[in-house]
């Protein structure tokens, strides 16, 4: 076997691992910083689902360019390491020992699939969403020649491939047993325009069910029996239930789990061995607000955790580090954009937190007779006492992807409603709402109002 040398081993290449080795290379540029990766292609994560139809297409479109990383002088290689010696500080493969100064671990995640379902996995026509080029084009080309595809979770990916499909007239049927789609992010009076537009789109849905067997016919898909005995027929169901921690090789290099199986970590990324990092979906993560174990997945946690990381090899430059995982997301259902940051209002309630919450519909052009001009709905999630924002859920055109993130801000800077109501923006016919009637601060105050 072949020896490799390196100051800085990152395995994995996804967001979590190209942000986490670019980092230590520009803080550490006399260190040598090797990244390894499993597949020879990556795609993008949260494009996956536009595979499916005509936004890409092929997922050729969606392989991440290794480009950003080999350019900033970060050395790349393909292989899997099957064992990690923490003691003699060394990560083995196939065919090569490589040895390191500090590790960073960033192995990701893989779908989760509740044991029930695990056998059903293994019928002709069941498949999951793995974030894996070759995976994703047998599932494309199998759905290709079917017409009648299931798809059990209406979570983001659930949702957007349900689209897609929809879009391209397959018959769509999306099941789960929560009570509304995109329960995770949304109230259900916001989640219910996502139902309709899905609905409009030409998908079933059937929520508040639980499926109980998946139906098979010589070893074929058929179908999936719900838990009130319904019975659909299906010629493909694809089991979008979530994801789960990459942690195997963690588990078997004896470094410390988390009780949902992720890899516990400080608000450095490091573990108990301060040599060793973990960052993105395979580590252990708290909620911003509440501090409980979060499950939230994104990419840009996983950015923000990989960049606190790398400027923490070697001495902590910045005393902050990284203060938990802000669930912020956005989708877009038909020509609506949908985004959430926070916690829901449901979900406050179930943490046992005094809240008050403010909503405003307005338009985002003014005036609204401006051609591209459309409803704008922003929800504000406000503790009862301090007036501080802990949640948000805008739902309107496009410009909802960036004000999210103004939500986000707020959010993480721990701003209050009183601050919101002297917020000045820049607005302008074309590309906002009208200052008179701003919806952020509209909801705010709603808020203000109710706490008087």
């Amino acid at each position: 076997m072949k020896e490799i040398r390196c100051d800085v081993l990152v395995i994995g290449g996804g967001p979590a691992g190209g942000v986490a080795a670019i980092t230590a290379k520009e803080h550490h540029p006399d260190k040598r910083v090797l990244l390894i990766r499993k597949e020879e292609k990556q795609l993008v994560p949260c494009a996956i689902p536009y595979i499916f139809g005509d936004i890409l297409g092929s997922s050729e479109k969606d392989v991440m360019s290794c480009a950003p990383v080999e350019k900033s002088g970060v050395e790349t290689m393909v292989g899997e390491v099957l064992h990690i010696d923490k003691e003699a500080k060394r990560a083995t493969t196939r065919d090569a020992v490589i040895f390191f100064d500090k590790l960073v671990i960033a192995t990701g995640s893989v779908p989760f699939v509740h044991p029930s379902m695990k056998d059903a996995t293994k019928i002709e026509g069941v498949f999951t969403v793995p974030k894996e080029k070759e995976t994703i084009d047998r599932l494309k080309a199998y759905a290709e020649t079917r017409e009648r595809i299931a798809i059990v979770g209406s979570g983001f990916i659930g949702l957007e491939i349900g689209l897609e499909f929809a879009k391209s007239g397959k018959n769509v049927t999306l099941i789960d047993g929560v009570d509304h789609v995109l329960n995770t992010a949304f109230d259900k009076e916001l989640a219910a325009e996502a139902e309709k537009l899905a609905e409009e789109a030409g998908v079933t849905l059937e929520l508040g069910e639980f499926v109980d067997e998946v139906l098979e016919k010589n070893g074929r898909v058929s179908g999936v029996k719900l838990r009130n005995g319904k019975v659909i027929e299906s010629e493909m169901v694809i089991l979008a239930t979530g994801y789960k921690p990459n942690t195997e090789l963690a588990e078997r290099s004896d470094i410390q789990l988390t009780c949902y199986g992720a890899i516990w970590v400080d608000e450095y990324m490091r573990t108990q061995n301060h040599d060793i990092f973990a960052v993105g979906d395979c580590a252990a993560r708290r909620d911003f607000i509440t501090r409980e174990y979060s499950r939230v997945m994104l990419a840009s946690t996983s950015a923000a955790e990989a960049r606190a990381a790398g400027t923490s090899l070697y001495k902590l430059k910045y005393i902050k580090g990284f203060n938990g995982t802000i669930a912020i997301f956005s989708t877009v259902v038909m020509d609506r954009a949908f985004a959430s940051a926070g916690v829901t209002e449901m979900q406050a309630r179930e943490q046992k937190l005094d809240i008050v919450t403010g909503t405003f519909t307005g338009m985002n052009r003014h005036p609204a007779t401006i051609p591209d001009a459309t409803r704008q709905s922003v929800k504000l999630i406000a503790m009862n006492h301090s007036g501080r924002i802990i949640g948000g859920q805008i739902v309107g055109g496009p410009e909802v992807g960036e004000l999210i993130n103004i939500v986000g801000l707020i959010i993480e800077a721990k701003i209050t409603i009183y601050t919101l109501l002297s917020l000045q923006v820049a607005t302008h016919p074309l590309l906002t709402a009208a200052p008179t009637a701003y919806p952020i601060v509209k909801a705010a105050e709603s808020i203000a109002k109710k706490m008087e």
